[in-house]
This record gives C-alpha cells, structure tokens and sequence, in this order.
C-alpha cells in the first residue's frame, strides 16, 4: 500500500506541444489498419518511460492534415524533468513528427475539457502549373477565383452559429453549434489562405467551409447564399469537403492560461 502512495505521489501531468507533417499517417487518433500520430507518440513515450503510456490528444485531426501546435498530455511517474522529455522523445520520434515544448501541468488538466480558441489555416496555391514543394501543403487550381467575394461569404460564418451543414454526414457529435471568432481570406502572393479560429471544430468543418469559399470563389455560389447554407443545416446544401494536404493546425490558445498561448 505505501509503495502504491509513493508512486501516486510521485506522478505528474505532462503536456507536449506538438507538429508534424500528417502526409504519411492515417490521421491522429489510434486505428488498427494505420500508423497514427498519436500511436507514434504512444510508442516512443513507452519506450522513452519504460511505462505504458497513451496520450490523450486535443485534436483528432484526419489522414493528411498538419500541426504546427497540436496539444497531447499523458501521466508519467519517470523522474525526467517535464521540459526535458521533448528533448528525450524527439530523439526517438520519426522526423516528420516533432515535439516543441513539454511541461508539466495539473493532474486534472485536460485539453478538451478548458475553453480554447482553436485556429486552423487552409491554403491554396493559385498558379497555371502546380508547384511540386507545394504539393504536400496546398491545394492547387489554376482556376482563378474571386478573393473579394470569399472574404465577404467569409464574414457570414463569424459567430455561434448551428454549423450542421459543415459538419460530416454521420459524425458523433452531442451538438453541433460552434462559435467562430473569426474567418479571413488573405492573399500572400500566389497563395491564398483561409484563416478560421473558433472555440472547436466539427469533423471536416474547416475542410467544408474551405470548399465552400472556393465555390463562391468560382462564382457557382454568391456570397450572401452563406446565410441560407448555415440556416439549411443540411450538408448537401454547402459545398465540397476540400482536400487534406491544405490544412494545417496552427495553434491552440488556453484561457486559463495567463499567457493566452503555447
């Protein structure tokens, strides 16, 4: 009994803030047909630990997409300091899969269970010919698409809104009202990127709202046809689920945290 106190005591909560290029992996979450993020952070944490160790991750994002600043914690009782394991594990983690900072935080910290503004960027190479150092990071087309009239369809989604038409047929969701603090399209140079921050995110949301943007952009949907698709909240009514290779997990910012970001 007192060696189970010891160990309990000894304890602690690590937080891990990672990135990775999502090309090779089916996804975040553990599947038995794929390699995974978080099965890749599984094993080398195990290893590392000489515990079993499995991660709870705050975003379960889909085959193909990036992070800059995915959020993971896991509990250890290793007496390796919290900000020395990313050193130790970036050693052992293949290198499309990097760690930017670990530390300790409560035992009950939970990174789906604190309020938090999630921000993602969908990117889009325009060009005649696409560009192959782009290839794995952008959607390309070489269609010419209306900027102007996807920042304005852009505005319509600001807010708390019943998001169920950007939301996957099928998904398991309890609700599907989000609020989004903000949707940019901005240009920088050939590339245009649609910026979106909220407080969470449906499966494919972002991926729908970007195919839905390029469809105005084309001119097959007007701007204010934003309205109507949000009050439909029937997925067939807005458009395409764009694909993977352009998004890219950004940051996750904490409101509990006095410094608002990691």
């Amino acid at each position: 009994m007192d060696s189970k106190v010891a160990i309990n005591e000894n304890k602690k909560r690590v937080r891990l803030t990672v990135a990775y290029d999502g090309t090779n992996y089916h996804g975040w979450q553990v599947q038995q047909n794929g390699i995974t993020i978080e099965s890749e952070l599984n094993r080398c944490l195990t290893e590392l630990l000489g515990e079993p160790v499995q991660v709870i991750g705050a975003s379960r994002t889909d085959a193909g997409v990036h992070a800059l600043g995915n959020v993971a914690v896991f509990d250890t009782v290793s007496p390796i300091p919290a900000e020395k394991i990313s050193y130790a594990l970036n050693q052992r983690l293949p290198e499309d899969i990097r760690i930017q900072k670990s530390e300790e935080v409560e035992a009950d910290w939970h990174p789906r269970h604190c309020a938090s503004v999630k921000t993602y960027e969908y990117r889009i190479y325009r060009g005649e010919f696409p560009m192959p150092v782009k290839r794995l990071y952008s959607y390309f087309t070489y269609h010419k698409l209306d900027v102007k009239a996807m920042q304005e369809a852009a505005a319509f989604l600001a807010g708390e809104h019943d998001f169920k038409s950007f939301c996957q047929v099928g998904a398991q969701v309890e609700s599907t009202v989000r609020t989004i603090y903000t949707c940019q399209v901005e240009e920088q140079g050939a590339d245009l990127v649609i910026r979106v921050s909220g407080n969470g995110f449906l499966y494919n949301m972002v991926r729908i709202i970007a195919g839905t943007l390029m469809e105005v952009g084309l001119g097959r949907m007007q701007p204010g046809d934003m309205r109507g698709i949000i009050d439909a909240c029937d997925r067939s009514a807005a458009g395409p689920t764009a694909p993977a290779n352009g998004l890219m997990l950004m940051k996750y910012e904490f409101a509990d945290e006095t410094s608002g970001m990691i």
